[in-house]
């Protein structure tokens, strides 16, 4: 198990540090049930919806499988090149960044599925009466960033409603969307459906949303590796895997006993006034990793992905999507 303060490493230092290894030796295959020290790469910043992973650790579900966990946040992009490059074996991306470094020749692999749900949507005042994707032509609709999932949740939302970019008027407002639905300076927002509603219920608002779940099915975040680790040393995806999918299920049936581990790697989080809030963000999560079979791909979502991700021009060409996934690794 890692020291706390391990834990707890700022991302540029260990940005620092990656940078630093570059061009040092592949990292050391080890035999089955053998210690295995690796780098797990999360995105951004430590965050309750992390928490699977934190209980992962801290309820000795690695250990048991002999691996040793370095947890490591950064940008989603540098997430997919470093495993690429195999300076880490392990990270954590959404599927369209699976597609995009594969046509890159980036040689990834995604093994499991942690969000079952697509979770983005288009909020709107419940008091609009806008319920169908259909209803938003003509609405100004505002979107964090015009790039990543909630973009492509956005097109897959106008796609549904026989909509395109051209039928809104899109506006790019930054992390803004709570305050800039409650002033009206747009009449929609693309939101994670376990984020910003929330907080907009919280301020008293009601919203309707529209969700790409409503209507079909995208990859979002899950492990991935690269061909490398699979080829070479695939008990150890095997082992990280069955760890994973403990911390997983632990989280889905004891969320009060995984939030208080949260409470270890994230700030803030033991304050009482932050913590209602991120509680109830971990709640809402919980729904959209919840399945039958935690893990399983679903090959009609990978190949929604690419269609909507072609029609974006985002990818050049359509690929292989059943080489950029595999289930064999499943407990």
């Amino acid at each position: 198990m890692i020291m706390k303060h391990a834990r707890l490493l700022a991302s540029i230092a260990m940005v620092g540090f990656i940078l630093a290894a570059c061009g040092a030796p592949p990292v050391t295959t080890v035999a089955p049930n053998t210690p295995a020290k690796i780098k797990l790469l999360l995105t951004f910043q430590p965050n309750v919806q992390f928490a699977p992973f934190y209980v992962a650790i801290e309820k000795g579900f690695f250990q048991q499988r002999d691996i040793e966990v370095e947890i490591v946040h950064l940008a989603e992009s540098d997430v997919t090149k470093l495993v690429a490059s195999n300076e880490a074996q392990f990270g954590v991306v959404s599927g369209e960044q699976v597609l995009l470094a594969r046509q890159e020749g980036l040689p990834v692999v995604y093994f499991f599925t942690w969000f079952q749900q697509y979770p983005v949507a288009v909020a709107v005042k419940a008091d609009r009466g806008i319920e169908q994707a259909k209803q938003l032509r003509g609405l100004r609709i505002g979107i964090p960033l015009k790039q990543g999932a909630s973009h492509i949740g956005l097109v897959t939302i106008l796609r549904a409603g026989e909509l395109t970019e051209s039928d809104i008027y899109l506006q790019e407002i930054g992390f803004t969307q709570v305050p800039a639905l409650m002033e009206d300076k747009v009449d929609g927002v693309v939101v994670y459906t376990n984020n910003e509603p929330l907080q907009l219920a919280a301020q008293g608002v009601n919203v309707n949303l529209i969700a790409v779940t409503d209507y079909t099915s995208l990859v979002s975040n899950g492990l991935i590796t690269n061909e490398k680790t699979v080829s070479e040393n695939p008990d150890l995806v095997k082992r990280v895997a069955a760890a994973f999918n403990d911390g997983l299920q632990f989280t889905i049936d004891n969320p009060d006993e995984a939030f208080e581990i949260a409470t270890i790697y994230v700030e803030g989080l033991s304050d009482p006034d932050i913590a209602v809030a991120q509680k109830n963000v971990l709640l809402a999560s919980i729904e959209l990793w919840r399945v039958d079979r935690l893990g399983e791909n679903d090959p009609d979502a990978w190949d929604t992905m690419q269609e909507v991700m072609l029609e974006m021009r985002l990818l050049d060409t359509g690929q292989d999507a059943g080489a950029a996934f595999t289930d064999s690794f499943l407990p």
